[in-house]
């Protein structure tokens, strides 16, 4: 009997562990260490601050790594996917898509072909959200950059993917930087903004699951405010307009506001 549940206790162990293996929450956080690893290949004119957790107007955002450099400061959303990536810069969805090959041991020997298809949230949008709050917070150096960067890691194709903005495998991430060389600060400045984000850092104050509920109370806001015609960024008028892509919802003080989502 003791022999029986010991048996069933590892077992029941074993299926937890995979599961973790499995889950989101742990695939994001070995993606996040993993550029972290790339990112510390920078010079030391880079100063990288990882999992900051900043208050808004809307509660609470949680940007996966900054970095901060005389030539400007990146926000980069870490994504560990795999498979197909579809998806363009004003959806507010992107897919992903992977196909598994399944081969039968028992004749007649066939391979069946399972496809799955899953939704993300914008990875661009977040991104973009994330550099709003980092200009939020650093209005005394209005003249900065500020460059959202998403980065993919693992066996994701983002070949399919339509953006203007960075969005790169992770063996591309270090180029990125070469692009940016103008300086617009000072050496006591970098640090100055460093401490400054650090400071404002509330990762250890608001627990995970609070984050989660802050993230579900800013959607519904934003749900609401578009059901309303109302835009969720500057409080403008939703116009239905048509775009290269299918009709969109567009904001009334477009260009200086330029929310959309698509009909």
């Amino acid at each position: 009997m003791l022999l029986f549940v010991v048996i069933i206790f590892f077992t029941a162990c074993l299926i937890i562990y995979k599961w973790y293996l499995n889950s989101s929450h742990h695939k994001g956080k070995v993606g996040e260490s993993r550029v972290h690893d790339i990112l510390m290949h920078l010079s030391d004119d880079y100063t990288i601050l990882d999992n900051v957790v900043l208050f808004t107007t809307n509660g609470t955002t949680q940007i996966d790594h900054i970095v901060v450099s005389k030539y400007g400061v990146f926000t980069i959303e870490t994504k560990n996917y795999r498979g197909e990536i579809y998806g363009r810069d004003n959806q507010e969805e992107w897919t992903q898509i992977i196909v598994t090959n399944v081969r039968y041991r028992r004749k007649p020997f066939k391979v069946y072909t399972y496809v799955t298809k899953n939704k993300m949230y914008n990875p661009v949008k977040q991104s973009i959200g994330h550099s709003y709050v980092i200009k939020d917070k650093l209005k005394v150096w209005k003249h900065l950059p500020v460059v959202p960067i998403v980065c993919f890691i693992g066996d994701a194709d983002i070949s399919n993917v339509q953006s203007n903005h960075h969005v790169v495998d992770s063996r591309y991430l270090l180029s990125i930087f070469d692009n940016y060389k103008t300086t617009y600060l000072r050496d006591e400045e970098v640090k100055e903004i460093a401490k400054l984000l650090s400071d404002y850092n509330m990762r250890s104050e608001v627990s995970m699951k609070s984050h989660i509920n802050n993230i579900a109370t800013s959607k519904k806001i934003k749900s609401d405010c578009i059901k309303a015609g109302i835009c969720p960024k500057c409080g403008g008028t939703l116009i239905e307009r048509r775009g290269k892509y299918g009709d969109f919802l567009g904001c009334s003080n477009y260009p200086k506001c330029k929310f959309t989502k698509p009909i």
